[in-house]
C-alpha cells in the first residue's frame, strides 16, 4: 500500500538531503517527493509518498521525527485529503488529431501553455486518477516529452 506522509520542517539548508539519506540508509522507498515553502516562510512541506505496510510506515514516521529540524510528521493516508499533481505534456498534435486534443484538453479542464506546429504542450493538473485517464488517452498520439511532479496533500478543513 502506499502511504502519503506530510513533514513539516524548518526551512534550512540541508533538511531535505538528510531526509533523503535518512529513506536511502534504511533501503525504503519513495514513489513520489514534493517540497515547498508554507505559508510561513520559515517552514517547509515535504510530501512524501512511500509504499509499505503499516510497520515500514511506522518506522520512517519514527524516524523522520527524530530529525532535529522535523517539526511534524502525519501520515495522511487514512485522513481526508485534497491531493494534487502537476504534468506538463508535449504532444504531437498534426491535422484532425490536433481538434481532437484539443477536445480532450478541454474535457479533462487542462490548458494549452505551448502551441508548436507539430505539437502541443499541456498542462494538467488533478489526482492521480485524472492525470492517469488523460494520459492514457493521450498515448496513441505520442508523448514526446512528459514531466510529473510528485504528489502534493493537505488535509480537509473539517466543518465545525
Amino acid at each position: 500500500m502506499k502511504h502519503i506522509i506530510s513533514v513539516e520542517v524548518e526551512n534550512r539548508f540541508g533538511i531535505l538531503a538528510r531526509i533523503a539519506s535518512l529513506f536511502s540508509a534504511r533501503g525504503f522507498n519513495i514513489d513520489s517527493l514534493a517540497v515547498g515553502e508554507t505559508e510561513d516562510p520559515t517552514v517547509s512541506r515535504i510530501t512524501i509518498v512511500v509504499p509499505g505496510d503499516n510497520q515500514v510506515i511506522e518506522q520512517v514516521i519514527k524516524q523522520l521525527r527524530k530529525l532535529i529540524d522535523v517539526i511534524k510528521v502525519v501520515d495522511l493516508t487514512s485522513k481526508p485529503t485534497v491531493t494534487r499533481e502537476l504534468i506538463l505534456a508535449r504532444v504531437n498534435a498534426r491535422g484532425k488529431d490536433r481538434d481532437e486534443i484539443m477536445r480532450l484538453v478541454e474535457i479533462f479542464r487542462a490548458r494549452i501553455v505551448d502551441v508548436h506546429p507539430e505539437s502541443l504542450t499541456l498542462e494538467v493538473t488533478g489526482d492521480e486518477e485524472k492525470i492517469n485517464g488523460i494520459l492514457t488517452l493521450l498515448k496513441p498520439f505520442g508523448i514526446k516529452k512528459l514531466v510529473r511532479t510528485g504528489k502534493v496533500a493537505l488535509l480537509r478543513e473539517i466543518k465545525s
